[in-house]
């Protein structure tokens, strides 16, 4: 693997119904549902994507993360080599259980196609890949918990090896009401550096 370094240009949390931007709040609200902050948040900046509302709570959440960093990133008209790199702790597990309800009732059997695609974690990937029209490298995994030494090490390699212009990473966690979406962007030049001290110290504040 190269020694250069690499580092992070923009970094994006959603979490307790807030969304912070490289350390500032740009949006709030006070306690509420995630559906009703996804919602809000959608309404309050215009987000003119009609898919977004049939997707699970994952793939908002990582959708949103993803469109404050790439919204000037990417370009429509041409192909936009930015790869992803996500990863969680429990997967689809939230949808996986409303699947899993709405077929263990017998009396009411009723299993939901549009549940049944958002069962594997990786599909907030394509949902953010379609946005904005990537078709690089992705990648979703599975940990206990965020692993900073991981995801500076796989963003190096695909950086080192041209594969990707710049690397798009982040843990999105949600299950059952409980969330946090802490998405960073990752490429050659910057003014902070991409290392594993960094990304605990910004994953934590």
């Amino acid at each position: 693997m190269s020694d250069n370094k690499t580092y992070i240009q923009s970094i994006c949390t959603i979490q307790n119904n807030e969304i912070i931007v490289d350390g500032t709040s740009v949006f709030k609200l006070e306690p509420t549902t995630f559906l009703d902050f996804s919602k809000k948040v959608y309404q309050n900046f215009e987000l003119n994507y009609s898919k977004f509302f049939k997707m699970d709570s994952l793939s908002k959440l990582a959708f949103l993360g993803a469109e404050f960093l790439l919204k000037n990133e990417s370009n429509e008209y041409k192909e936009n080599n930015i790869a992803l790199v996500f990863a969680n702790n429990s997967s689809s597990l939230d949808t996986d259980v409303k699947y899993q309800n709405s077929i263990s009732d017998t009396e009411n059997y009723f299993p939901s196609p549009a549940v049944f695609v958002y069962t594997l974690p990786n599909i907030c990937l394509g949902e953010i890949s379609i946005r904005h029209q990537l078709k690089s490298e992705n990648s979703f995994f599975i940990f206990e918990t965020f692993n900073p030494n991981f995801m500076v090490n796989y963003a190096k390699v695909l950086l080192d090896s041209n594969k990707a212009d710049k690397v798009l990473c982040g843990w999105v966690e949600y299950y059952d009401e409980k969330y946090k979406a802490f998405l960073y962007l990752v490429a050659k030049e910057g003014d902070l550096e991409h290392t594993i001290e960094t990304l605990l110290t910004e994953y934590n504040k």
